[in-house]
């Protein structure tokens, strides 16, 4: 089993001061890499995005900071600071940055 953490085991941490906006950008940061899952921050500037994709795997965002919106199978909701949502497996999504926003992005391999 592989395993990639960013982040320290067993050492408390803040989410949100973790990942920096960068003007222009969208920036990643992976806190925890395995075999059967990914936990990664996001932080988007206004006007950024990713475009249109799927995932075999539901995956799980919530929104530290800001306001997005996640387009799911063409449908757009507004998710804003302290919301959540499942991004359903093998359904085209996309995330814009309507402000910027930071996220929480787990997702979980397997059925």
């Amino acid at each position: 089993m592989s395993e990639k953490t960013v982040v320290a085991k067993g050492v408390p941490f803040n989410l949100s001061g973790s990942v920096a906006y960068s003007i222009g950008s969208v920036v990643s940061k992976t806190l925890l890499k395995k075999d059967v899952g990914n936990i990664t921050l996001f932080s988007f500037d206004e006007g950024q995005g990713l475009t249109e994709h799927t995932s075999p795997y539901d995956a799980v965002v919530y929104i530290l900071d800001g306001k997005a919106e996640i387009i799911i199978g063409g449908e757009p909701k507004i998710v804003m600071t302290g919301e959540m949502m499942v991004m359903p497996a093998n359904i085209p999504h996309a995330l814009n940055a309507v402000e910027r926003f930071k996220m929480l992005l787990i997702m979980i391999r397997g059925e």
